[in-house]
């Protein structure tokens, strides 16, 4: 019987999504030759030690563990939205090091970002440049001058899915999630510029992103075999078209309770919350309601209470600096 829930939220690393039921008829993708996934003990050094350590504390309501497999076994992307510090980006990270699903692969999405920036670039000037020094044939060496990008690196035919991070999708030009949908509903792209050259090089050998790795890619042609899992995280800051949110998996992450933030403390600090601690989460929580406060900044503030030897007053008036509400940095009201 196939696995329920592949994805636990235990941030214990396991091979369970070799375990995934077949995909939906329409959701099934036969791209090759396959490639085999990057290893898993690769993810260290792939992102910041903040990353690593973020992943393995991440903590996880039973809704997300049901909709991140949710999104799995429909092979569908997964919408995250939600306040600011409430973990969005972090959970890419932790359901890649739970599944072994090697390293985030991470867009950043700024108002000029394109389609074409997430699937490959091509620097055309220096091909030029290269061809004014050599006697090639016109149409020879395009992929050393072509990398693929995080999404195009994402939708190569690996075995296992690899995970893809599309961080703050809301900050996008309007017509972005539009242009995603055919490449997500496909799970495919061309690249014209290998196209063009494939009379010559059928097969060409071009690099992924984040790494010197060069993957074939014949004629110019890429389709998944593995359905990524895919995150795309927004601040609520507009509104999606319904096209684009049918076919993703809705998450909407909130401000944790007590319970839950003195799970996060704990699992940051490996130990209890103590008295100060807890009485930080309690004023963490009355002021949430007044404005966006990050989780970040009561550990922040958790910490400096834990390392220095300022007295209470000292340190309550400095966890009040450290706690403003976001976008109001003069924010001056006292807990």
């Amino acid at each position: 019987m196939p696995l329920w829930p592949v994805y636990t939220g235990t941030n214990e690393p396991h091979d369970g999504i070799t375990e995934l039921p077949p995909p939906p008829p329409w959701r099934a993708f036969d791209g090759g030759p396959p490639l085999p996934s990057p290893d898993a003990t690769a993810d260290a050094a792939a992102v910041s030690p903040d990353r690593t350590h973020r992943a393995a504390t991440y903590r996880a309501t039973e809704e997300t563990v049901q909709l991140v497999n949710a999104a799995l076994y429909l092979r569908r992307p997964l919408l995250v939205t939600g306040p600011p510090g409430t973990g969005k980006s972090s959970l890419v990270y932790a359901v890649a090091r739970e599944l072994r699903l090697g390293p985030v692969l991470r867009w950043n999405i700024t108002s000029r970002s394109t389609l074409h920036d997430g699937l490959y670039q091509y620097d055309p000037l220096s091909r030029l440049y290269a061809a004014r020094h050599t006697t090639a044939p016109a149409d020879s060496g395009i992929e050393d001058h072509l990398r693929l990008g995080p999404l195009g690196t994402a939708l190569l035919p690996y075995e296992r899915p690899r995970a893809l991070l599309i961080d703050e999708i809301d900050k996008s030009d309007l017509d972005l999630p539009n242009d995603l949908l055919n490449v997500l509903e496909e799970g495919q792209y061309e690249v014209p510029e290998l196209i063009r050259g494939a009379r010559d090089t059928p097969v060409a050998d071009v690099l992924v992103h984040g790494t010197d790795q060069r993957v074939p890619v014949e004629r110019g042609r890429v389709r998944c075999q593995a359905f990524p899992f895919v995150v795309l995280t927004s601040n609520g800051e507009r509104e999606f078209p319904p096209a684009f949110l049918r076919r993703c998996v809705t998450l909407r992450l909130r401000q944790p309770d007590d319970a839950r933030l003195a799970d996060i403390v704990r699992a940051h600090f490996d130990e209890e919350p103590d008295a100060y601690a807890q009485s930080l989460i309690s004023r963490f929580l009355s002021r949430v309601g007044g404005g966006d406060l990050a989780t970040d900044q009561l550990l922040n503030a958790i910490y400096l209470a834990r390392s220095s030897d300022l007295g209470a007053d000292s340190l309550d008036e400095l966890a009040e600096r450290l706690m403003p509400y976001l976008g109001e940095a003069q924010h001056t009201d006292a807990f």
